[in-house]
């Protein structure tokens, strides 16, 4: 039986009459004496019988009466918008797949945010490794950060900034004893950062268009680890212009620009449409962006697209 069935029923019910329930539909007691033919066959009951000039509800209809308004309220509730986003009373967890290096410099600033305003909710971060998988489709990532790739064709994105990549060393590197230009880094010792083991990257292609070729003598899986194993040794990592310059500087480490032509890297941010509208989710999605291009993320605001 279809709504509009169940709300002429209730008319019906309440009016104990075809014209002041025609009325009440807006519509013609024609159409509703038809309606009501339907309804008694459905039903198998005749609902409303005529006693002298009024017409009156069968036992059965009087048992229908609350039930048909309750389910009409039921179904009024569903469609209604649903009630003002209170951040105060939200309960739950909100999963983020980032890189190591941006959730070093995002998670404790995110966590006291949210916190703020939202007591009740916590963040579950996941490595950067999920990355390419149906995480954001199947409902157990709400959110990927970072350079987006090999998303499903429905995801939603928002791209958040551009950062160069730097170079990174201990500060005692004997690569700061002069002006480094790319034949200096080339024949440094470097550290690969590759959560699939590879060696080969931009770096490698700019180098060689200069006929320059590096040694790639450690693979780490993770920014972290790089800059752990440079802080040991003369091994040049790399990192982001400008991000964590306070740790930098606590670790020994030094930055410094890369002398190659290289795309700055692309940061932004994905998520499922299923979400989009949720009125939590796009809390939490705006919370997690002001961080990225507040004064002491990684960068500044640029265009948003829709979505």
């Amino acid at each position: 039986m279809d709504l509009n069935l169940l709300r002429s029923l209730d008319a019906l019910l309440q009016e104990n009459s075809v014209t002041r329930a025609a009325e009440r539909l807006g519509t013609s007691p024609a159409a509703v004496s038809r309606t009501l033919a339907r309804l008694r066959r459905a039903v198998g009951d005749p609902l409303l019988v005529r006693a002298g000039q009024e017409m009156v509800p069968t036992p059965r209809a009087l048992e229908l009466r609350e039930e048909v308004g309750d389910l009409l309220r039921g179904c009024d509730n569903v469609l209604r918008p649903g009630p003002g986003f209170d951040a105060m009373r939200l309960r739950r967890t909100f999963t983020v797949q980032a890189a190591d290096l941006l959730l070093v410099g995002l998670a404790g600033s995110l966590t006291e945010r949210i916190h703020a305003e939202a007591p009740q909710v916590d963040v579950v971060f996941l490595p950067e490794a999920m990355e390419g998988g149906t995480g954001l489709r199947q409902g157990s990532v709400d959110v990927e950060l970072g350079v987006l790739g090999h998303l499903d064709p429905e995801i939603r994105t928002r791209r958040l900034t551009r950062m160069p990549l730097v170079g990174i060393a201990r500060s005692a590197h004997p690569l700061f004893d002069g002006r480094i230009d790319a034949r200096r880094f080339a024949a440094a010792d470097h550290i690969g950062i590759s959560r699939l083991g590879k060696r080969l990257g931009p770096i490698d292609s700019a180098l060689a268009e200069r006929g320059l070729e590096r040694r790639t003598a450690v693979v780490v899986p993770s920014h972290t680890s790089a800059m752990m194993l440079a802080r040991e040794t003369d091994l040049v990592a790399l990192s982001l212009a400008d991000w964590l310059p306070d740790t930098v500087t606590a670790m020994g480490l030094r930055t410094f620009p890369i002398p190659l032509d290289l795309a700055p890297l692309e940061l932004g941010m994905a998520w499922h449409p299923r979400n989009s509208a949720d009125p939590g989710h796009r809390w939490f999605r705006e919370h997690l962006a002001a961080l990225v291009l507040g004064p002491s993320g990684p960068g500044s605001p640029s265009p948003r697209p829709a979505g």
